[in-house]
């Protein structure tokens, strides 16, 4: 719990109930034609004004994954623990533009068991059900989509590298290996976490098209797979992420 403590303010995470109808309740995100992931859906449309339904659903995915079970996956990776972030006690609160302002849960509870438990929560009860229902409703491709949530589960270890009180790197990235190694759908292929700069940075293998949206105005994602790796790697190194095409 003292991993909790000290990283949910980082990761914008509540615990309790939340109260208020800007709040929206995961397994009510998930259901099949369901309101709440047509209205993320289209707050991120708003929010970047994209070429397509596709893209709109991958650019959702790749900022839903790296805010929604960021603090489940920090605190397995610290401490070993599975927090209950299961679809029925876990709600977001979107953002007034694109991706989440913040991540509530009904409390702090732990469940049994270890890193097929955190599978089961993170992947198998929430992300893979929602990329399935975005690739039903836009038929964005569903490794794209998996790309976008191999980008956003690693963003968990990588983000915490890079604030004033960082975690060691090299941990973290021990870590994330061990979580990656053997994921559902395949993460490990979709992706890889390596260090540059002092930091954890997260190297893609598929793009979420944010480029092409009238926000993203052409400019490439630091981790996307349409930039060489060395290059990435390079801007990385030298503290310059973002790359314009």
């Amino acid at each position: 719990m003292t991993a909790l403590a000290r990283y949910a303010p980082r990761y914008r995470l509540e615990i309790g109930e939340p109260e208020g109808p800007e709040w929206l309740r995961v397994d009510r995100i998930l259901e099949l034609d369901g309101p709440e992931l047509t209205e993320l859906l289209k707050r991120d449309d708003d929010a970047s004004g994209h070429v397509s339904a596709h893209a709109n659903a991958l650019s959702l995915m790749s900022f839903y994954a790296g805010r929604a079970p960021a603090a489940a996956l920090l605190l397995w990776a610290l401490e070993g623990h599975v927090l209950d972030v299961r679809p029925h006690n876990l709600w977001v609160k979107p953002h007034d533009g694109h991706g989440l302002a913040a991540v509530a849960i009904r409390s702090a509870d732990y469940l049994p068991g270890g890193l097929e438990t955190l599978y089961d929560v993170v992947l198998r009860q929430h992300l893979l059900p929602l990329s399935a229902e975005l690739h039903r409703r836009t038929r964005a491709g569903l490794r794209q989509v998996h790309g976008g949530v191999a980008a956003g589960c690693a963003m968990a270890f990588c983000a915490a590298t890079r604030e004033e009180e960082a975690i060691e790197p090299a941990y973290l990235l021990e870590r994330w290996q061990t979580f990656v190694a053997k994921a559902p759908a395949g993460l490990a292929r979709l992706g890889d976490v390596t260090q540059a700069g002092g930091k954890l940075v997260y190297l893609r293998q598929t793009c979420c098209l944010y480029y092409t949206s009238e926000a993203g105005n052409g400019t490439l994602c630091g981790s996307c797979c349409l930039t060489p790796r060395d290059e990435r790697l390079a801007a990385y190194e030298a503290g310059r992420p973002i790359i314009t095409v």
